[in-house]
């Protein structure tokens, strides 16, 4: 019996076979690496939109809170210059996010000088106050990281019964807040609430 011996045939991958499944694995990791990316810049833009959500629900309480003090008469809780009523103390249009000046409220032109925010103990512009080195928060010892990207409207409005015409105890505030976003652009948050003539 004669045994015959096969030539053995090259086994294994060829380069070209190689290459073309590191070429589709790289397309793989790159993809994964940038949808990473765009997820570390959502998470870092979740905490302006949580800051604008709070600024807008600041601007709705330092309202409410006047009108139920007394500090503003429903004939003030309107915007200036606003046909709704003639002595309104809100600054229409988008303004910096400023304390709250003399007044105690929100958004009313004591809180400004011209565009900028008036400044001083109580007026300043709005900041975040982060802890010092050793945990620390309070206003003269901690990190101010300041709002400036920020920008808020107060518009108030009639609401309108079925007929169309504006109920009288009744007004709308929406408070937008804008700000900047880096490669998102600008963003917004709107906060809609009701406010009547009575607390």
């Amino acid at each position: 019996m004669r045994i015959r011996k096969l030539a053995s045939l090259p086994s294994g991958f060829t380069l070209t076979e190689t290459m073309i499944a590191l070429a589709v694995l790289m397309i793989g990791v790159l993809g994964l690496a940038a949808v990473l990316a765009d997820g570390m810049a959502y998470m870092g833009m979740s905490q302006y939109d949580y800051i604008a959500q709070q600024k807008a629900a600041e601007a709705v309480e330092s309202i409410f809170t006047a009108r139920d003090i007394g500090q503003a008469t429903w004939s003030t809780i309107c915007n200036q210059s606003s046909s709704l009523c003639s002595s309104g103390i809100f600054v229409g249009g988008a303004t910096p996010l400023c304390g709250q000046g003399l007044d105690g409220i929100l958004g009313t032109a004591d809180d400004f000088n011209g565009t900028a925010c008036a400044g001083g103990p109580l007026a300043a512009p709005d900041a975040l106050i982060l802890p010092n080195g050793s945990g620390v928060v309070n206003s003269t010892s901690g990190t101010l990281v300041p709002l400036s990207n920020f920008n808020r409207t107060i518009t108030i409005t009639p609401v309108l019964d079925s007929g169309g015409n504006p109920i009288a105890n009744l007004r709308q505030i929406q408070v937008t807040v804008t700000y900047a976003s880096g490669r998102f652009g600008n963003r917004s948050y709107t906060l809609t609430a009701y406010i009547s003539n009575f607390s």
